[in-house]
């Protein structure tokens, strides 16, 4: 029986934002996609979505794309591992 519980919506933006701020608040696009455990094309539409709500901006680096976690998306992963913490708390 595979007991492999599947990630929902909320769960992959926090993985993604965390593996953005895991690494120094900067990563390469190619580094997020291994860490997010993504399809390129899923990747994407994330990366447009929270860039859409300002959670993560894309900036260059020395002339290389780099995907950069904002204010924003500092306050959305404090908020939600103290709301993960919450509910754990209570079994739910």
């Amino acid at each position: 029986m595979n007991n492999k519980k599947r990630r929902n919506r909320l769960d992959i933006v926090r993985d993604v934002l965390k593996a953005v701020q895991d690494k120094g608040g900067t990563i390469k696009p190619t580094h997020l996609l291994y860490k997010s455990n993504l399809s390129h094309n899923r990747l994407k539409e994330y990366v447009d979505e929270l860039s859409g709500k300002k959670l993560i901006v894309e900036v260059e680096v020395k002339g290389k794309t780099m995907i950069q976690i904002t204010d924003e998306g500092h306050s959305f992963l404090e908020r939600f591992d103290k709301l993960r913490e919450f509910t754990d708390a209570f079994g739910l």
